[in-house]
């Protein structure tokens, strides 16, 4: 696969927030089970848009990487993940 196309860039800026999530999952509830942090996160939706807000922040890495590789394609599909990311966060804040 080419390394400058928006699909790449949108499987990247889907990912990292995923990774982002685990992040958050070890430092703020390591101590309870994986599974009870997921319900958690279906039942609390102003958790869940706060677990996610705090884990956009893990796509900063790529964005910033293929924007000084000149990678712009890339870079726009990560900002196209980003932005999907954003509408969800909202949705969960304000409307359900």
């Amino acid at each position: 696969m080419k390394r400058n196309v928006p699909v790449f860039g949108l499987i990247i800026g889907i990912i990292f927030p995923m990774l982002g999530m685990l992040v958050m999952y070890l430092v703020k509830f390591g101590g309870t089970p994986f599974g009870e942090f997921i319900q958690t996160m279906i039942n609390n939706h102003k958790v869940a848009a706060m677990v996610l807000s705090l884990s956009l922040l893990a796509n900063a890495i790529p964005f910033i990487y293929y924007t000084n590789k000149r990678l712009d394609l890339t870079a726009r599909g990560i900002l196209i993940a980003t932005m999907l990311y954003a509408v969800l966060i909202v949705l969960l804040k304000f409307v359900w």
